[in-house]
């Protein structure tokens, strides 16, 4: 498996704000603390992963129309042309993120998700960043991938786009989909 060898380990420090309550039952002014949100080759084995993949999967089917869902289950994400990661915040599993090697310059996104609880903190963004660099340091040029256009998919198109994925055709078999929405991003771009 890709996600075996040669992966990118990262940690990253994401300020957190903590507001606390005063002795005078006034809210005191916001604190930051830096909290450490790790990322790890993914583990099929452990149950709060495979848990949140499938959770990942029925949102998906839910929330796409029939036919257009295309979130890979556990037994896709074992393919050997599959890297696939996990964040987390000491034991806590923040979210989780696949880099699939179409060919040796294209790579795509797959298995994107951050789990409810623990959105609008960052960690997806820091998942997306260590994609772009793995496809990056395995010489991959072009990074694409497909998600849903319903209103459901419209946080996770903006991150895209603040990481400059732009919207492209259909790639590597996906047909045209008025349900889907392809961006892509080049990875030669400065």
């Amino acid at each position: 498996m890709l996600g075996q060898t040669g992966d990118l380990a990262t940690v990253f420090a994401v300020p957190v704000l903590t507001v606390l309550p005063s002795s005078r039952h006034r809210w005191r002014e916001a604190r930051q603390r830096a909290t450490m949100m790790r990322i790890l080759p993914g583990d099929l084995g452990d149950p709060r992963v495979t848990g949140l993949l499938l959770t990942h999967l029925a949102s998906a089917r839910a929330q796409t129309a029939r036919g257009s869902a295309h979130a890979l289950d556990v037994a896709a994400l074992q393919s050997p042309d599959i890297s696939l990661w996990t964040i987390w915040e000491g034991e806590v599993l923040l979210g989780t993120g696949a880099l699939k090697r179409i060919t040796p310059e294209h790579g795509e996104v797959k298995s994107m998700h951050t789990a409810q609880s623990e959105r609008r903190r960052g960690a997806g963004s820091a998942m997306l960043r260590h994609i772009i660099a793995n496809a990056k340091a395995q010489g991959m040029s072009r990074l694409s991938l497909e998600t849903g256009s319903w209103e459901h998919f419209r946080p996770a198109i903006a991150l895209y786009g603040r990481h400059g994925f732009v919207e492209c055709a259909p790639f590597a078999g996906y047909a045209p989909d008025p349900n889907s929405v392809f961006m892509t991003l080049d990875l030669r771009a400065p």
